[in-house]
């Protein structure tokens, strides 16, 4: 009978730093290293990735992300253990879109298909999908009506880091209207307006 034990977690910060690090991405998405929040925990890595991002663009129209892992010796309680991933993805929408009342159920169901399809073993999961519909007004009239999906999620892994890397990666393609398998090809809706 085969082992059914879930995969071992990282046995250093280090050793899951440099998974995150190593982690491979589709062109499609940007991803660089950026300062972790601090006294969060003693140790932390955080990235940002960007759809198609402008050249010298802080954000990318398309859709955005960060991902944070974090770990504590100390296992706090609400982590269940000493590690704990906290990731957040969003973009703009057409309003047809950001209307549809399944919208952030269908976001929540990306994170969770992605992570399931990797193998990430995890628990502890919570998070919330929100959507916003926007109307410009003033000298903002003329971008007319828009919407936009974010989602903030966290859970602890109980497995390599790489696949949770990976799954969170697909979740700002797919929320920025980019499949899998579709790198390369032209985005639809290109009228998105990053709405702050």
């Amino acid at each position: 009978m085969a082992d059914q034990r879930p995969p071992a977690a990282p046995e250093s910060f280090e050793v899951a730093a440099e998974q995150v690090r190593a982690t491979t991405f589709r062109d499609d998405l940007t991803v660089r290293e950026i300062p972790a929040p601090a006294g969060v925990a003693s140790e932390a890595i955080a990235l940002a990735g960007d759809v198609r991002p402008e050249e010298d663009a802080i954000d990318s129209p398309f859709g955005t992300g960060r991902f944070i892992l974090l770990h504590d010796p100390d296992e706090p309680s609400a982590w269940g253990g000493q590690w704990r991933v906290v990731c957040f993805a969003q973009a703009p929408l057409e309003h047809d879109i950001g209307v549809d009342p399944m919208l952030a159920d269908v976001a929540w169901s990306w994170l969770t298909d992605a992570l399931a399809s990797r193998g990430a073993a995890l628990h502890s999961a919570s998070g919330t999908a929100t959507k916003t519909i926007s109307k410009g007004f003033g000298t903002l009239a003329d971008e007319g009506d828009g919407s936009q999906i974010e989602l903030r999620a966290s859970w602890s892994p109980a497995g390599p880091i790489t696949p949770h890397v990976e799954a969170w990666a697909e979740l700002v393609c797919m929320l920025a209207g980019l499949p899998p398998g579709s790198e390369g090809i032209t985005m639809l809706g290109s009228r998105r307006v990053a709405r702050g």
